[in-house]
């Protein structure tokens, strides 16, 4: 016998064709019978079928979504694998936000949109789904909501770095709902490795340059991930994301960077299951929530954090959900100018503590302190506690939680929590400059974004200035620039040398990012003097002198497609003034009569969804507007 026609097994002939319908009455009114669209009645039909009491199904409904993926028994081990530890765990939460809204006598309902993790797909043509991936999913979180006519309410339960900023822009959609973001957490620091999960990210660059063993690779690589759930220990795009989406008052204060599993990250779904239904009674909604102050308050924790470089695509496409302005470079320049970098965080130092530490000593509502006494904030700005983010603030800074968990952090670790979270003056004592600059110049007149925070500062002057002049060598793929960068022949990356990533833009192959090159030169001894331009993105555990989003990019003709090896190129940042330019060095008017670089082929195997992507956003405004669908904008061209 074929077991794959027929396994032989006579129990599952054991079968019927009927069974006892739930019992009960289901509580309709007259009305209701009489006005109520069908598929109301039919819900009620359905949520007895599935096992919930008939005398309950009138209490309200609310819709928990999250990304969760894989599949695992009740003491955490797993039957199926997820793609990443940020989306393992995330099911244990929604199981409490529905537990809490069941108590107060609402019905919780559960959805699913599963995300890709961008480690698990570095260097491979699975990055260039990533960022179309999140306009995708946040499509089909809005397309959830709507199918669930009778909803009151929405929790979003996410933590990673596509699948929380779609489900941000999801529950920004959502003006006239109540709605509350649960950030995912973090994952805890291994007790056996000094390996960080970006760091680790960089064992085939060291090994294949020598500066790590097989055998320690095999272990560090074994050891790194220290639980099975919660986003990366570094202050990347997933945990920026969880910071932004607190500053935003979409999440409860001091939720962001909870460490995965924990009672205290537990208690936080709970506390959001409760917050929905009050502001369902209360009659506060999402407009209510986001408005032009919380984005402004969302500008200046990023640049207080050191925060991804992606949030300049993200934070502008909640915002166009939200029907807010959305940020643009000017916004992101004049803050950056005004807010210095206080979260001494990975992977931008100097000490680099983890983002569970960071959370330790007070995350959000501590940066926030220091923020409203310089009078960088808007404190009337209300959040979905139902309090302003001034009277959060008031209990914040008198609250045992504070004491207890900054204590806590010295007692685990040693660490005193001034030192991870500084005031404006200490921070400025430790050379600790503000967070991102846009820099000009010949090569990208368009625009430009770099880390600055984050350069080695010992590549920095006695201004704060960074300056490289070097010989291009120029790669229009991320494969081709790995390659030399692990090389050790003929054709290795030198020290001196500025890497030229081209045509890996939106148009090119839907803007993957290149974190396994600029990781790598961070944790490489001779990385720190080299320098790297692309019209690319970066992972937000990017550091040093790496430009991106050089714009316009190469496919559509800007002039970096037109470099050639060997051209000299000049970059300078001034990480204080927050000023910077990247520039051919020579006749800028040959260099533009030139053709494109002859290395600047279409990619093999972009994906046709990637295309349409990179078609429909660059209608929409492009990297700098967010990579969004305006709607408008596009019908207008077609009809043009």
């Amino acid at each position: 016998m074929n077991p794959l026609l027929d396994s032989g097994d006579d129990s599952i002939f054991t079968l019927r064709t009927k069974a006892p319908g739930p019992s009960g009455v289901l509580p309709f009114t007259r009305e209701q019978l009489a006005t109520d669209p069908s598929g109301n009645l039919f819900g009620w039909t359905q949520n007895v079928g599935m096992g919930w009491d008939a005398d309950k199904v009138a209490g309200g409904d609310y819709l928990i979504l999250s990304t969760q993926g894989g599949i695992r028994q009740p003491d955490g081990k797993p039957i199926a694998l997820g793609y990443h530890t940020g989306h393992f765990e995330v099911g244990l939460l929604m199981e409490e936000v529905a537990k809490t809204i069941t108590t107060l006598g609402g019905v919780p309902f559960a959805g699913f949109v599963s995300d890709p993790c961008d480690g698990r797909t570095q260097g491979t043509d699975g990055m260039m789904d990533s960022l179309p991936y999140r306009n995708d999913a946040s499509t089909v979180y809005r397309r959830l909501i709507r199918s669930l006519p009778t909803r009151k309410g929405v929790v979003g339960v996410a933590t990673c770095d596509k699948g929380l900023p779609a489900m941000m822009m999801a529950l920004a959609a959502m003006h006239d709902l109540p709605t509350v973001l649960v950030p995912g957490g973090v994952t805890l620091l291994s007790e056996d490795t000094e390996e960080d999960l970006g760091r680790i990210q960089t064992i085939g660059a060291r090994y294949a340059q020598g500066t790590l063993s097989y055998a320690d690779a095999a272990e560090a690589g074994c050891r790194a991930c220290a639980s099975p759930g919660g986003g990366c220990q570094f202050l990347g795009t997933a945990a920026t994301s969880q910071v932004i989406g607190e500053a935003l008052g979409l999440a409860l204060p001091h939720s962001a960077l909870a460490p995965s599993g924990a009672d205290i990250w537990r208690d936080m779904a709970r506390r959001s299951g409760a917050a929905v239904v009050t502001m369902q009674k209360r009659g506060i909604t999402t407009k209510d929530i986001l408005t032009d102050a919380s984005f402004e308050n969302a500008l200046v924790l990023h640049a207080a954090f050191g925060g991804s470089t992606n949030l300049i695509m993200h934070l502008p496409a909640i915002a166009h959900q939200a029907g807010v302005r959305r940020p643009n470079v000017e916004d992101w320049r004049r803050v950056n100018a005004l807010v210095p970098r206080l979260v001494d965080a990975l992977p931008n130092g100097p000490k680099h503590y983890a983002t569970v530490q960071v959370f330790l000593a007070g995350g959000v509502p501590e940066v926030m302190l220091h923020l409203r006494d310089a009078g960088l904030l808007k404190l009337d700005a209300l959040t979905v506690s139902g309090k302003t983010v001034g009277e959060n603030l008031d209990w914040w800074e008198k609250s045992e939680r504070r004491q207890r968990l900054r204590a806590k952090l010295t007692q685990l670790d040693g660490i005193d929590p001034d030192n991870v979270i500084m005031s404006p003056a200490v921070a400025a004592s430790r050379g600790i400059t503000s967070t991102v600059t846009f820099p000009g110049g010949n090569l990208t007149p368009d625009g430009s974004v770099i880390k600055s925070t984050a350069i080695d500062p010992s590549k920095l002057d006695e201004n704060g200035i960074y300056l490289h002049e070097g010989p291009a060598r120029v790669f229009a793929s991320e494969p081709a620039a790995i390659a030399a960068v692990k090389s050790t022949g003929e054709d290795r990356i030198r020290e001196g040398d500025v890497v030229v990533l081209i045509g890996i833009g939106p148009i090119g192959c839907g803007m993957p990012e290149t974190a396994q090159i600029t990781i790598a030169l961070k944790y490489l001894p001779w990385g720190k003097h080299v320098a790297l331009i692309t019209d690319g993105r970066f992972s937000g555990v990017s550091t040093g002198a790496c430009v991106g989003h050089l714009s316009p990019e190469a496919w559509a003709g800007g002039p970096i497609g037109k470099v050639r090896d060997g051209d000299t190129i000049r970059i300078e940042i001034d990480c204080r003034k927050m000023t910077g330019s990247v520039d051919y060095v020579g006749d800028i008017g040959e260099l533009m009569a030139r053709p494109a670089n002859e290395k600047l082929q279409p990619l093999p195997n972009v994906p046709d969804d990637t295309r349409l992507w990179a078609a429909l956003q660059n209608v929409s405004g492009g990297t700098w507007g967010g990579c969004v669908y305006d709607v408008d904008a596009i019908i207008a061209r077609l009809a043009g």
